[in-house]
């Protein structure tokens, strides 16, 4: 595999990413201040591609073609989730509500949407055009799929459902290319069943420093 020196760069700023997650997420607690820097940073290299060329936003998946077509997918996926979550929480009598889930259910989904331009804009796309597409797509889906799941570390049961849902985020990719659709059900589904089924307030997760 050979990559241009734009595509080591957008590697290794990933695989730094994750290594920073569990420095300053699982180690230090610094969630706000990591989520925070990590998002203004990958708007940051956004911004600094596309002004030099428009097209990249469309080939990454930022683009409103598609984006039903997604959701057709997604929103099935999102309601079954959610639904069981609640279920999970009732028959475990730890059902309850708090305007913080409102709060997590309207950002998270720019937290997920930038994960997933990392793993399906970034990753993705930089493993096809590095074989010149001649890598399977079965592959890509795989490979794309475990690296998420790793990065979930060290819950295995968000290891498995991270795997399990990037290879449908990843297939649902690789078919339409719209980011927006897959950033708002990874969003959506991961509010779900962080708050409902693992019990965690993500909001008082996010300024636990303080």
């Amino acid at each position: 595999m050979k990559y241009t020196s734009q595509q080591q760069f957008a590697i290794l700023a990933v695989f730094l990413t994750a290594v920073l997650k569990f420095i300053f997420m699982d180690w230090l607690h610094w969630n706000v201040f990591y989520i925070t820097g990590i998002v203004l940073f990958w708007l940051a290299y956004i911004l600094y591609r596309v002004k030099s060329n428009k097209e990249t936003l469309i080939r990454w998946g930022f683009k409103k073609e598609h984006f039903k077509q997604s959701m057709l997918y997604l929103v099935p996926l999102v309601f079954i989730t959610g639904m069981a979550s609640v279920l999970y929480s009732s028959m475990n009598a730890s059902l309850s509500f708090s305007w913080y889930f409102i709060l997590i259910l309207l950002l998270y989904p720019l937290w997920g949407l930038i994960q997933q331009f990392m793993m399906l804009g970034i990753i993705s796309q930089n493993l096809a055009s590095a074989t010149a597409g001649n890598m399977n797509r079965y592959l890509i889906i795989f490979l794309v799929s475990a690296l998420f799941s790793m990065v979930h570390y060290p819950s295995f049961f968000l290891m498995i459902f991270t795997f399990f849902l990037e290879v449908i985020f990843a297939t649902i990719y690789l078919k339409w290319r719209n980011l927006w659709a897959i950033g708002i059900a990874h969003g959506w589904i991961g509010t779900f069943i962080l708050y409902y089924v693992l019990g965690r307030n993500l909001w008082a997760e996010l300024f636990s420093i303080f």
